[in-house]
């Protein structure tokens, strides 16, 4: 499957069985503080997540923020901007998708744009071949460098607006019109795909196969991981999933990790670096990607205000490193248990996990997987960029 085909059939893997419910990773990640120790200890180790990324921000030049901000303001997306205003009063998740991404108080979420600048000035130039010294340089980054940053997070972003996709079948009338919905779903779909053709045509400016090649292969890992996260978390498979942590590792990677990682080391393809920094540069990203994943699936077993009652996904990392331990037999018991009138009651499955080692071995293999990063980090250079890029992957681990 050559490129193009890949961005065209993209919106209908993410279609096959989504639910009204948005569960793609988060964009977001709540700052969370240290408990005990582990390897390495920042000379600026700043208490806020907020503050991280402020300070890295500065460090390649200008806000994140606003790195998608041309496509989102170009008056295709502004047209479209028009009819997402017809879902106001709905229950339809783009709407929440599209006011996420105009404003959100708490967390950053251009995270992957940001960490992708970050190592490009990390790296810096290669002092092997100088064909690229020509290239425009701002703040230490190649002008293709800035835009592979902004492909980056266009296509999580058309991800992110994929993912509000409705699986119509399951609808509810607690959900609302199904005229809503279906008018919500051409919404989403058209926006999807508009930024995707412009990731697709920013791609082909950057004139480099290889590069095309490695963000080609991400979006394939992408597909191939959200089709099996929507087939595990069809209603009667579930509770049922039975995997191991390796094999939850793998999936993860896809889903999770491959864009971050391959993004990484595309900035280092296009600074010339040579086969070994290329690789450091994907290693940091996959690890770094990894910490985070693990970091959400976290929160609801110890965010101080999670919600008792709330559901979490019993395919994330602490229930399933905890149905590793107590093995499936007793796991299918505790579920059973958990049981009242066919409804599954979370807040006693998630008193049961957190009394076992699911909990505390997800945290112990967040921080393994920030570690990782930190390693790979070791073969740059001391800089602001890599002191931030370790600031992030301090922040990704901290635990209460």
């Amino acid at each position: 499957m050559n490129l193009r085909q890949l961005f065209l059939y993209f919106p209908r893997y993410l279609g096959v069985s989504s639910s009204l419910r948005r569960w793609w990773w988060s964009s977001s990640l709540n700052p969370i503080s240290t408990v005990g120790s582990w390897r390495g200890q920042s000379s600026k180790s700043p208490a806020h997540w907020n503050q991280v990324v402020s300070e890295a921000e500065k460090i390649v030049g200008y806000p994140t923020s606003f790195m998608s901000l041309r496509c989102l303001l170009s008056d295709e997306l502004s047209n479209i901007a028009m009819q997402v205003r017809k879902l106001v009063g709905t229950r339809h998740p783009l709407l929440t998708t599209a006011r996420g991404l105009v404003y959100d108080s708490r967390n950053n979420l251009q995270l992957r744009g940001l960490v992708v600048l970050l190592i490009s000035k990390a790296a810096g130039p290669s002092s092997v071949d100088e064909s690229c010294q020509n290239y425009d340089m701002v703040s230490g980054i190649y002008s293709c460098q800035r835009s592979l940053a902004e492909i980056t997070e266009l296509i999580h972003t058309a991800l992110l607006v994929h993912r509000g996709i409705v699986n119509l079948n399951e609808l509810q009338s607690s959900d609302g019109p199904l005229k809503d919905m279906q008018f919500g779903n051409k919404i989403a779909i058209l926006s999807g795909d508009f930024l995707l053709a412009n990731a697709c045509n920013g791609l082909a400016l950057l004139q480099n196969t290889k590069v095309v090649e490695l963000l080609a292969s991400a979006l394939m890992d992408l597909v191939q991981g959200v089709y099996h996260e929507n087939s595990v978390s069809a209603k009667e498979n579930y509770i049922t999933d039975d995997i191991g942590i390796s094999t939850w590792k793998e999936q993860t990677f896809l889903s999770h990790g491959a864009l971050l990682a391959k993004s990484c080391q595309a900035a280092m393809e296009l600074a010339k670096h040579d086969a070994e920094v290329q690789d450091m540069a994907f290693q940091y990203g996959k690890h770094m990607a990894m910490s985070h994943k693990i970091n959400s699936d976290l929160q609801p077993f110890i965010k101080e205000k999670a919600s008792d009652s709330m559901a979490f996904n019993l395919n994330s990392a602490p229930v399933v490193l905890h149905q590793e331990f107590l093995g499936r037999d007793l796991w299918m018991k505790q579920i059973r248990e958990a049981q009242e009138k066919g409804r599954l009651d979370y807040s006693k499955l998630r008193a049961t996990i957190k009394a076992g080692k699911g909990v505390t071995s997800a945290i112990d293999l967040c921080r393994y997987h920030g570690n990782k990063a930190l390693e790979a980090l070791e073969s740059f250079p001391p800089s602001e960029a890599r002191s931030a890029l370790e600031n992030i992957v301090f922040a990704v681990t901290r635990f209460s």
